[in-house]
């Protein structure tokens, strides 16, 4: 029966079958049944009554593990629910695309049940497993960051290039195609665009549909990223969907994960106006790029003022069109 399996399941993953409602939870935890609670549903937990008998001992040390955090100052208040709701919603999106793989394949095992509980108990420790290892892998790189940023602006602050990459005339392409169409283009866009951008020494700092928005600290890498996608995309023979792209550079807020600033909404100003296949910059990225150069001869790149860019926020932003040279000539 397919609740036997789900309660299999849940016994395996939660370590037990559950057998403790939240306010034994609390209890044996030493925590405030009302902080227990604040907690799991910043986390996106389901909702449980008193009564439930819907935890095990897992859901203990988890609080007793929470609260211990929130006493040495690691979840503040001024951050806590911001941070734990970062976790929760990463890991729901996370367990959510992970269980639909393994339901997929358990059907075509011929019993979905059965097979879904052995791919479960074979496949999992081996995720999670690796899940630790590519967490910690970006808690070192984003430790180097830190320290590289130290000392210059705030611990929250750093002067970087943001960029956007927007595929040109995503609606007209997605009408065109099925679901499994669309996700095979989409993930190919988002595939390719990383790659280039981790081999720069950027990070993708997330996916919007059909737009992608990077970060890096040089902006010589921002430009040389966007002129790539850019020229992909205006190959005929290249199945890469045409962009358009818009960087800025300065200073930027980064929290968890994310990163907010006029900075970034000049980027995203920037990729609003420009042309299919172009690059817009503003004054920031023109003057990085063009400060080591005596002359538009001097330089790699080819410039076009133009108008000033309306933009909420500022009253006129200034904005270049830039090309390399090379691909001119």
């Amino acid at each position: 029966m397919p609740s036997d399996v789900a309660e299999a399941m849940e016994a395996y993953l939660l370590g037990q079958a559950p057998s403790l409602t939240r306010v034994q939870v609390a209890e044996k935890a030493g925590v405030p049944l009302d902080l227990a609670v604040t907690l799991w549903h910043q986390l996106g937990f389901p909702h449980h009554t008193d009564d439930d008998v819907a935890f095990a001992e897992s859901d203990v040390e988890a609080l007793r593990l929470s609260a211990e955090l929130v006493r040495i100052g690691i979840l503040p208040p001024d951050s806590q629910a911001a941070l734990v709701r970062t976790w929760g919603r990463s890991f729901a999106r996370l367990a959510e695309w992970q269980t639909t793989l393994l339901a997929g394949l358990a059907v075509e095992a011929g019993d979905p049940a059965d097979g879904l509980t052995d791919l479960a108990t074979d496949v999992l420790p081996r995720v999670e497993a690796l899940q630790a290892y590519v967490w910690r892998r970006h808690l070192a790189s984003a430790t180097q960051h830190l320290l590289e940023d130290a000392g210059t602006l705030t611990s929250s602050e750093a002067q970087m290039s943001v960029c956007f990459v927007d595929i040109v005339g995503y609606t007209t392409q997605s009408r065109s195609l099925d679901g499994a169409e669309l996700v095979a283009w989409v993930d190919a866009f988002e595939q390719d665009t990383t790659t280039l951008v981790v081999d720069r020494g950027g990070q993708v700092i997330k996916t919007i549909g059909d737009e992608v928005l990077f970060t890096v600290a040089d902006p010589v890498a921002a430009v040389e990223v966007a002129l790539a996608l850019t020229a992909r995309g205006a190959d005929e023979d290249d199945p890469f969907p045409a962009v358009r792209a818009g960087v800025a550079h300065g200073a930027v807020v980064r929290r968890l994960g994310d990163v907010f600033g006029s900075t970034v909404n000049a980027a995203s100003r920037l990729t609003s106006a420009a042309r299919p296949g172009s690059v817009l910059v503003d004054a920031g990225v023109h003057e990085a790029l063009t400060a080591d150069h005596d002359g538009e001869e001097d330089s790699p790149w080819r410039w076009r003022r133009l108008r000033r860019v309306s933009a909420k926020g500022f009253k006129n932003l200034e904005a270049w069109r830039v090309r390399a040279r090379q691909a001119d000539d």
